[in-house]
């Protein structure tokens, strides 16, 4: 199964767009990179027939296929493409394949179908009302995939994992060193029975407490905790504690630390000592002499959840470099000789 600190690369969270599809007669591909899982109600039927969520195009009586183009929310290399058939029974496709290209800026529809496309999942089955998870070997960075599916049908989500490999020219200056659009993501976690910690690190700010991070209510005397790679090696300045929505479940206190995994000693150091929060709160508080960091850990006491958690600061010019040596190694050829 898919490495669960993977990104989903292709959420609407993130900023993801289905730009075209040749087909959605029954159902919107909109509903292809929706973040929630799909839904099913038996009794719901439309003027064209049974409503679905998810992308659903007409029966198909000549040959050929069906697809459906994703400009990714944050650009990376891919590990993994989930395609969910969830309620599609006998209406899913029976073999799907996956392409991905890479380009600058934000073309078109009609420049996009004549970029250069590398096949990333071959024509494979796929299984109805099913997670088909199909591995990716590709280490290049893409910024755009094409789901074909072979020769027609449903599918309700399309999942794109891995990890994002930002572009450096958008990392100088002050920057959230958190920030999964950036590169962050979530490497541990002691609970997250209600929702995932990887929300504290979304875009924008939530809309609702499903959309942070909550644990369950502890009763053992311990603590909850979270930690984190940064986006890469860099300095902060300060940390944001948002428990905004968190009413009657916020941490009663909360420690943040942090550690470089390139110093010969990698021991977490406080960056914050043992804060009181508040409830529906955004709290700010100044680091300085930070340091340089590799990785952050949040403490929560004695449990609770979050909305939000950044940590703006500045790349060091080792991190920054590394990154865009990085990132240029991963662009495919026909995109780096357009640079």
């Amino acid at each position: 199964m898919p490495d669960p600190s993977l990104t989903d690369l292709a959420s609407r969270v993130l900023g993801a767009s289905v730009v075209a599809a040749n087909d959605e007669f029954f159902a919107q591909r909109e509903n292809l990179i929706t973040a929630a899982p799909p839904r099913f109600d038996p009794d719901e039927f439309g003027l064209k027939g049974k409503v679905y969520d998810g992308w659903e195009t007409r029966r198909r009586r000549e040959p050929g296929f069906d697809w459906a183009l994703v400009r990714l929310g944050a650009a990376g290399v891919v590990d993994h493409v989930v395609v969910d058939t969830a309620w599609f029974k006998g209406n899913y496709p029976p073999e799907v394949s996956v392409e991905a290209a890479s380009v600058e800026g934000y073309p078109s529809a009609d420049e996009l179908a004549k970029a250069t496309w590398h096949e990333i999942v071959p024509r494979s089955a796929c299984a109805g009302h099913t997670e088909n998870v199909y591995d990716v070997a590709d280490d290049r960075r893409f910024t755009h995939v094409r789901l074909l599916i072979h020769p027609d049908g449903g599918v309700a989500r399309l999942r794109v994992l891995g990890r994002v490999l930002p572009d450096p020219r958008f990392l100088d200056g002050t920057v959230d060193l958190l920030a999964t659009e950036n590169g962050g993501y979530v490497t541990g976690c002691s609970d997250e029975f209600y929702s995932s910690p990887a929300n504290m690190i979304a875009p924008g700010k939530a809309r609702h407490m499903g959309e942070g991070w909550e644990n369950a209510r502890r009763r053992d005397g311990g603590n909850d905790w979270v930690e984190f790679a940064l986006a890469a090696a860099g300095v902060p300045r300060h940390v944001e504690v948002d428990t905004t929505w968190f009413v009657g479940n916020a941490p009663g206190w909360v420690t943040v630390s942090v550690r470089d995994d390139r110093a010969a000693d990698a021991a977490w150091r406080p960056l914050l000592e043992r804060e009181p929060v508040q409830p529906d709160t955004r709290h700010r508080f100044l680091l300085p002499d930070a340091g340089a960091a590799t990785h952050l850990r949040l403490d929560v006491f004695p449990d609770g959840g979050l909305s939000r958690l950044r940590l703006p600061g500045e790349l060091d010019a080792t991190s920054a470099e590394q990154l865009r040596r990085t990132w240029l190694a991963a662009l495919p050829e026909e995109h780096r000789e357009r640079l």
